[in-house]
């Protein structure tokens, strides 16, 4: 795969796909290892940075959590980078669903790409 000829949704995709299957399985160190090892992470908790603390946050999640994205929009700022923008609804067994937009920078690296920048944020509706 040359960066110049792979389009962005599709380096999401493979990304995003794969951190979902280890989110809806409950595999905290899957979810980690898509991230880089330096990577800042803010979920709807206080922000970490590395491979610990998205394991530790996705670890503290309830079991039977569930994400779909939707990919919004899609940039590349520089050649190895791709920002994404996306809306996420985590579903839960016991509570409703959390809807919230996520920006990611990801980075290409040796073999792949990798997530080096996760924020969350919940918009409010207006109301």
């Amino acid at each position: 795969m040359h960066d110049s000829t792979t389009d962005e949704r599709t380096i999401l995709r493979g990304v995003l796909d794969r951190w979902k299957a280890a989110v809806d399985g409950h595999e905290p160190e899957l979810v980690a290892a898509e991230f880089t090892e330096d990577a800042v992470f803010q979920g709807l908790h206080p922000y970490s940075v590395g491979r610990k603390g998205v394991a530790e946050y996705y670890d503290s999640q309830p079991l039977g959590l569930a994400a779909e994205y939707r990919i919004l929009e899609t940039r590349r700022p520089a050649e190895g980078l791709v920002l994404g923008y996306l809306s996420v609804d985590f579903s839960f067994t016991d509570r409703p669903t959390t809807s919230v937009y996520l920006g990611v920078l990801l980075t290409r690296t040796t073999d792949d790409w990798a997530i080096m920048h996760y924020q969350v944020s919940r918009l409010s509706d207006g109301t």
